[in-house]
């Protein structure tokens, strides 16, 4: 008989399994268990690891991002920058980034011809990265501004979406080194400025880690990554897992068949688990967590309505982007915003009961403590973010 697995389960190991019923000392195994925190948006790191970390979180965060290493900054699923154990760099980079280089480096290219900026786009970009890199080496640590007085070629200014409302012009600079930590032979260090800060200082992997990413099988990393977020995430259904990895149908199958897993009934449908995480586990104490847009939480399935019930128009951009949520025993309840007198302002869009109610209030008053003086607006605003915003 194919096991079971109802919601109120995946709720719970969610629950659990997130560090959100009950957050732990250890920043880096916050970062390991959820396989990346995710930092397209630099305020998303801290704000994810707080209500899962005890502790000084800012303290212990950029002690591992920037003085022990023990956490780093690289590119991995669905082209997006995480924050990550250092540990784990090779599965991301071998297992998740490395595929795109070439796909990410053939469109620059064509774009720099159809431009006009170069006749031979590869050949400009062999030399334009070459001279990158060295400018890079020879300063340690450099800006995308610093760069751009160094490298003649990176001060480009390429159009996108000509003709539309939300077209523009970007550097070349930001596509090329995207590119080159696409690669992994370049990461982002310490920024300048706070937290909250997207001026990142550029530095060669080597510098930084004392030695390149290693070089894994990228079949085998795969592999590891499917067990690990199976371990973290499921169980869950097979399109959870391939839009998480950004993979192929090809390769998102190959990664489970190198493991011990077992078909099981979720109320949504056919899911997949690891053999071994198939009975119940206790449901965990009543819980609440504020957490950040795009957290990794939120952001964790494809297939959403589990957690996030009918609150997806309210909750979600566009592009399906996660602003900031409310959360409540393993679902969405709600979401929040910070005004700009640093007011925490929240609605709940569904009837959690006065316990629920009064736990949500005493979080938000924790989280406008702990943001004192610091001010976030999401990279990705969404309609009731915009809101209660204002």
């Amino acid at each position: 008989m194919t096991p079971r697995i109802t919601t109120e389960q995946r709720r719970a190991r969610l629950g659990i399994r997130h560090h959100l019923a009950d957050p732990i000392p250890e920043v880096v195994t916050v970062a390991s268990d959820l396989i990346g925190l995710h930092s397209s948006d630099p305020a998303t790191v801290y704000l994810a690891a707080r209500p899962r970390t005890r502790g000084d979180v800012t303290a212990a965060l950029d002690a591992a991002l920037y003085e022990d290493k023990t956490l780093v900054r690289i590119l991995g699923m669905r082209r997006t920058m995480f924050v990550v154990p250092t540990a784990d760099a090779p599965l991301l980079q071998h297992g998740c980034a490395q595929a795109y280089v070439r796909s990410e480096r053939k469109r620059l290219a064509g774009m720099l011809e159809s431009q006009g900026v170069a006749d031979d786009g590869e050949a400009w970009l062999d030399a334009v990265v070459t001279e990158t890199f060295a400018a890079i080496r020879r300063r340690g640590e450099a800006t995308a501004t610093e760069l751009r007085g160094d490298v003649a070629g990176l001060r480009e200014q390429l159009v996108f979406g000509e003709g539309k409302k939300w077209g523009g012009t970007v550097g070349v600079s930001t596509r090329v080194l995207f590119l080159v930590a696409t690669d992994g032979t370049i990461l982002r260090a310490r920024p300048k400025g706070s937290w909250l800060s997207t001026n990142y200082r550029w530095t060669t992997t080597s510098h930084w880690l004392g030695a390149q990413i290693p070089i894994v099988d990228p079949a085998e990393a795969r592999a590891a990554l499917a067990g690990r977020w199976l371990a973290t995430f499921g169980p869950a259904t097979f399109d959870d897992l391939r839009w998480w990895a950004g993979w192929t149908v090809a390769k998102t199958r190959k990664a489970l068949a190198a493991l011990d897993t077992v078909g099981v009934s979720l109320e949504t449908g056919d899911g997949i688990a690891l053999a071994g995480d198939v009975d119940p586990i206790d449901v965990p104490a009543p819980w609440v967590a504020l957490l950040p847009g795009l957290d990794p939480t939120t952001m964790g399935w494809r297939h959403r309505d589990w957690y996030l019930g009918e609150h997806r128009r309210a909750l979600f951009d566009r592009n399906g982007n996660a602003g900031p949520t409310i959360w409540h025993n393993g679902r969405v309840v709600g979401g929040w915003a910070q005004r700009a007198d640093g007011e925490i302002a929240y609605r709940l869009l569904e009837d959690t009961g006065a316990e629920a109610r009064a736990m949500v209030e005493s979080e938000a008053g924790r989280l406008q403590s702990w943001l004192e003086n610091d001010r976030v607006t999401p990279r990705f605003t969404t309609p009731l973010q915009r809101e209660l915003a204002t």
